[in-house]
């Protein structure tokens, strides 16, 4: 396994993890400008391989979702180190998505990177 993944089968208070499906995690670098959140949906730039908040109508590659943050990053003035979930289940309801994607419209795709979205039954 490449040295900066890390595999982790541990759950948070927070309910973003839904299941024990295998965590894998990558340390990344947030492009600035970004301030984004615990569980945002994230797509990475092609031209500098930065991560930011996935927007479907971007054209820079970010538009294509294919990881969730683990923790909150604030890379406003400068680009910040981050870590991403790259594979996990994953409580849709706690997904922070970006403007024109629904759990729906990312579903599919996000499963075949081994992200899955699922719906937590309230107890």
């Amino acid at each position: 396994m490449a040295e900066n993944m890390v595999t982790s089968t541990s759950t948070t208070r927070d309910n973003l993890i839904s299941g024990a499906f295998p965590l894998v995690t990558k340390k990344v670098t947030i492009a600035s400008g970004e301030n984004v959140v615990r569980g945002t949906l994230m797509g990475k730039i092609t031209a500098s391989g930065k991560y930011v908040k996935s927007l479907a109508a971007s054209a820079d590659g970010s538009q294509n979702p294919n990881a969730i943050l683990v923790r909150s990053v604030d890379a406003t003035a400068e680009d910040k180190k981050g870590e991403i979930y790259l594979t996990g289940q994953i409580n849709k309801e706690k997904v922070i998505f970006g403007t024109g994607h629904t759990a729906a419209s990312t579903e599919e795709a996000l499963r075949d990177l081994g992200i899955f979205l699922e719906e937590v039954e309230k107890e």
